[in-house]
């Protein structure tokens, strides 16, 4: 199959390139000047015939000639820092063109909360990401288009799965509890941030790491991302602002004739990096090396690692049609992906449709109505890779392990499945093991709006924000685990079966009132007022058991267990179900921005919300915010040279933050098992709002004509009133009564952003981008009563321990283990501080680093995008506990690391934690690279004909050990996921950082694609 999509894909393309040599048609040439205001020259403008890729560039004086078709009517002109023009040549030889100047990154339109304003207004720390300068490549959410792209953002993939979540921190980490997220807005519709995908923990084998919640929505659907940074910029987001938001902006319809957009591409992955553990005859030599004998020596030799893994294939189909008239503009479009994962039995296929529509009505059409509705469905095969397992539980753990001289399989073909054994055979766990997901989403909006006058609009908005969840997952019992595995006591080989559901709902009733006015030649007002009212709900089911008491369990039917999961043995069997209290919030806000000469802009945002969540004594929340710039090269006194454009802004906000669960402020109780009733949380009506104040100061500015263009900005965020479930003070009863509380304590995050972007070769065939931005961030932690503990360790030895602190005058998750002072002559690891534990390490990067540049000769394009973090430790839990030197006693493997270091590591060397373990984080990654050869309109059909090739993930430069230093596998304290017997989705503990266990390996990825209109 695979060979047959490389041929047709080899078949397209050579028939692409045939139809460019058709006839040519016959030409003209077509002279003139290209000139500024001023009649000054501007050499190196381009201009280009309409609806070809045919042109060229003026001379030093400005002049040009070109042969045009006879057909060609116009031509387009361009030059950075100035507006393109479009000029007539119909019945024409000869034109004169003059250029309008145009400080684009000053005068374009910014997305912002409830609407957008004009760049050279805005006050706020906002990028602004457009599709053309997207992260090139497949992509199954959104926020993976601008890793790398915004200064002050560091986007993690906290696991190579296809379809798997991210970690997102805007201006560094401030999350006590919750995910840390940012809000994230599509189209004016605020998400409710969790994914309904229903989480899981399997016995032994443990919590499956979750999904991104923003799997449901197409890249190839998406026009532009913004980022609201400070808090000038959020506040008008309220209680839901503290992260930062995210802005998502779908493509709309154009007026004018029907226009149908085609994409497509084919592309194969590979494991990028690999954990270097040793290989048969390796093995061998340290049997021998470590006085073991020959008794673990099976004679064979084997990769159990490749017997995991594949060769995957991606398929990726997108059409959308777009049109209409001033007063009616569609766009509808599909979307198909189909991912496999590296790992065997695991793949993502998502299916996409989506409407954007706008209306006008009346004779005068103040009237309008804009719709917008996203329907998704993606389905996903989940592998035996997790979080939490024992050092031997987990797919990618057991590979590692594997003794590579005894054969996966026995004599006969069968798998060799070691019953009695702690080895589990990493094939034989894919073969039994089924996990089967699939999530429903539907995002509708409808929004009617009138025109009361040219300047004021009142617009109403309703939105609803469906996801359904069904997940089942079935182990058969034909494997050695203790607990419904063959090594578990008669009656053995059980079986187990789940079925989990979860719905999430989110519905929307916003209604604002704009003002909009030029109020003289000097002054331009924009006012905004609204009310919102939203409102959450969440609830789902789960249902798991083993076998019946009988050897074989649930047996062998040919169905999938889940299919008679009531088969099951009803004392091993579990049902529940939950419904969380609805959580309701409800908020007044408004807006003020006034410009003055186009020099003194100020703005001024309020917004109260009203949240359920909160104590009857506290339940609304003030979150102002201000911000004033200055446009100094609009002043009579600045001269514009190299520096053409200048603008300081500052401003500073507050805003809130409610990640926490719904009804944790009253007495909120739980239904058990056999009619029992438990208490979850105490009230506390005093519980309020978690605080984010952040002030920023920043600098725009463009050089050269705007053929440089950047920005610089400092900030300072302090998160105070942190939210966090306390405890009765020790001694208490096993799981305490959680009492949600307001700690003492402040978190700040303040650090210096920087962003340029430079246009360094701009001439007739060739030119050259380049954009840079980086980030230098300090976290700190201060004003704690108690240090907090967080970053659960997994693995033999060490199970149930915590290397994380959150603790004064440290970073927030600062590691906290014992100090590694080497190995003494008998292969011992030294503790100069004993058993005592001290800080070892920051987790945080105190450096982020973004670089993109597109190179363009004639009608090829090179485009590379980098990315990388520096100042921060990783904690590798993988060398710690699965691979380390103890397993040569068990017949296991080991890291190749242990079988080379000098001094030689006794087999008694205590397995514990420390900061032997403690990485460097340190990386640059060459995130993608994407070749374009620009065809172009081939006949009176295709229009805008391009190939490209794409490579993701193709090096990384790192001294970190394992699979990737791009990494955050969730080891929260309070176990996060999923209960281990009901199966259901758990609020989890105190978020970690940095901490690698055995996670699914990142791919390298090369994809084959095209894309043109018709």
């Amino acid at each position: 199959m695979n060979k047959d999509l490389f041929r047709r894909a080899r078949t397209l393309c050579l028939l692409l390139l045939l139809i460019t040599g058709m006839a040519n048609a016959q030409t003209r040439a077509v002279t003139g000047k290209v000139t500024d205001e001023k009649g000054d020259p501007i050499p190196g403008a381009t201009i280009q015939i309409k609806g070809t890729n045919s042109g060229t560039a003026a001379g030093p004086d400005g002049t040009f000639k070109v042969n045009a078709p006879e057909n060609a009517t116009t031509l387009v002109i361009t030059y950075v820092g100035f507006a393109s023009q479009e000029v007539s040549i119909s019945g024409k030889t000869n034109v004169s063109v003059i250029l309008q100047t145009s400080s684009t990154q000053l005068t374009d339109v910014v997305v912002v909360g409830y609407g957008t304003v004009r760049k050279k207004d805005l006050t706020g720390s906002v990028a602004s990401i457009q599709a053309k300068d997207f992260n090139k490549g497949t992509f199954t959410a959104p926020d993976q288009l601008i890793q790398g792209k915004v200064a002050g953002v560091q986007i993690v993939s906290n696991s190579g799965q296809p379809g798997a979540a991210t970690t997102v921190r805007i201006r560094g980490n401030a999350a006590l509890t919750g995910t840390g997220q940012p809000l994230y807005v599509v189209d004016g519709v605020p998400l409710d941030g969790r994914s309904a995908r229903p989480g899981l923990n399997v016995p032994e084998l443990g919590n499956v790491p979750g999904g991104n919640a923003l799997n449901f929505i197409n890249p190839f659907d998406i026009a532009s991302v913004d980022v609201l940074k400070d808090a000038s910029a959020t506040a008008i987001y309220g209680s839901r602002a503290a992260y930062g938001v995210v802005l998502i902006t779908t493509k709309r319809g154009t007026a004018g004739e029907p226009k149908l957009d085609i994409g497509a591409s084919v592309g194969v992955s590979n494991i990028m990096r690999r954990i270097n553990v040793l290989d048969g005859d390796q093995y061998r030599q340290a049997l021998q090396k470590w006085d073991l004998g020959n008794t673990n020596d099976k004679g064979s030799n084997v990769n159990a690692l490749d017997a995991i893994l594949r060769t995957a294939v991606t398929q990726n189909y997108n059409i959308g049609v777009s049109g209409g008239s001033d007063n009616a503009k569609y766009r509808l479009s599909a979307g198909m992906l189909d991912q496999q994962g590296i790992v065997k039995k695991s793949d993502f296929k998502k299916y996409t449709v989506g409407l954007n529509a706008g209306f006008k009505f009346l004779n005068n059409k103040r009237l309008g109505v804009d719709l917008n509705v996203i329907s998704n469905q993606y389905q996903e095969n989940i592998p035996p890779i997790t979080n939490d397992a024992g050092f031997g539980n987990s797919l990618l753990g057991q590979a590692l392990q594997w003794n590579p001289t005894e054969s996966l399989y026995n004599a006969d073909g069968s798998l060799n499945i070691k019953q009695g054994s702690a080895a589990v055979n990493p094939v034989a766990m894919s073969q039994v093991y089924h996990d089967k997901s699939r999530v429903t989403t539907i995002l509708g909006s409808i929004s009617p709006y009138y025109k009361i006058t040219d300047d004021l609009e009142f617009r109403m908005q309703y939105s609803i924000n469906y996801s359904s969840g069904i997940r089942r997952t079935a182990v058969d019992g034909n494997i050695n685990l203790n607990t419904f595995g063959i090594n578990a006591n008669p009656p053995s080989g059980l079986g187990w079966a789940n079925i989990g559901q979860n719905e999430l709902a989110t519905q929307q009733f916003t209604n604002t009132l704009t003002y909009n006015k030029e109020i003289s030649k000097d002054l331009h007002l924009n006012a905004l007022v609204g009310y919102e009212y939203l409102k959450f709900t969440n609830k789902g089911a789960y249902m798991n058991g083993l076998g019946p008491a009988q050897a074989g369990g649930f047996g062998n039917y040919g169905l999938d267990l889940t299919d008679y999961i009531q088969f099951s043995n009803a004392a091993g069997r579990n049902i529940t179900s939950f419904a969380d209290p609805v959580s309701e919030l409800q908020s007044y806000f408004g807006r003020l921005t006034l410009n003055l000469k186009d020099r003194y802009m100020l703005t001024g945002t309020v917004r109260t919300d009203g949240s359920t969540k909160f104590g009857s004594n506290n339940r609304y929340g003030v979150f102002p915010s201000f911000a004033a710039a200055w446009n100094i090269s609009n002043e009579s006194f600045f001269t514009k040279g190299v520096v053409t454009n200048l603008k300081l802004r500052g401003g500073w906000g507050k805003t809130g933050n409610q990640e926490f669960p719904s009804g944790a402020s009253q007495s909120r109780w739980a239904f058990q098992n056999n009619g029992a009733i438990s208490q979850q949380s105490n009230a506390n009506p005093d519980l309020k709002w978690q605080s984010d104040k952040q002030y920023n100061i920043g600098l725009d500015f463009a050089l050269v004509h705007d053929r440089i263009t950047g920005s610089v900005d400092y900030f300072h965020k302090t998160t105070s009133d942190l939210l966090y479930p306390t405890t009765a003070i020790q001694p208490a009863a096993s799981q305490s009564v959680v009492t949600w509380k307001n700690l003492d304590g402040k978190i700040v995050n303040k650090g210096f952003e920087a962003m340029v972007n430079a246009s360094i070769v701009q001439g007739k065939d060739f030119s050259w981008d380049l954009g840079a931005n980086v980030t230098f961030l300090k976290n700190n932690v201060t004003g704690m009563a108690a240090p907090i503990y967080t970053g659960q360790l997994n693995g033999q030895g060490v199970s149930g321990t915590l290397v994380e602190i959150i603790y004064n005058d440290m970073p927030i998750n600062g590691f906290y283990t014992r100090a590694y002072g080497g190995m003494d002559k008998d292969g011992q690891s030294i503790y100069p501080n004993g058993d005592s534990l001290s800080y070892q390490g920051n987790p945080n990067p105190t450096k982020l680093l973004g670089i993109s540049t597109t190179l363009a000769y004639k009608k090829l394009t090179l485009t590379a995008n980098m990315n990388g973090a520096f100042g921060h430790k990783i904690y590798n839990n993988t060398f710690n506990n699965v691979v380390n030197i103890s397993n040569l006693r068990g017949a296991r493997n080991i890291a190749e690391e242990f079988f080379t270091a000098t001094p030689q590591e006794s087999l008694s060397n205590r397995v514990t934690s420390s900061s032997r373990f403690i990485e460097s984080g340190n990386y640059m990654k060459l995130a993608n690279v994407t070749l374009t050869y620009a065809l172009g309109d081939i006949g009176h059909v295709v229009k805008g004909l391009n190939i490209y090739v794409t490579g993701q993930n193709l090096f990384v430069i790192t001294k970190f050990k394992g699979f990737d230093p791009e990494v955050n596998v969730d080891k929260s304290s309070g176990a996060p996921g999923a209960d281990s017997k009901t199966g259901m989705s758990t609020s989890g503990g105190v978020p970690s950082a940095g901490i690698e266990y055995q996670p699914y390996p990142s791919a390298r990825t090369f994809t084959l694609g095209v894309n043109f209109s018709l």
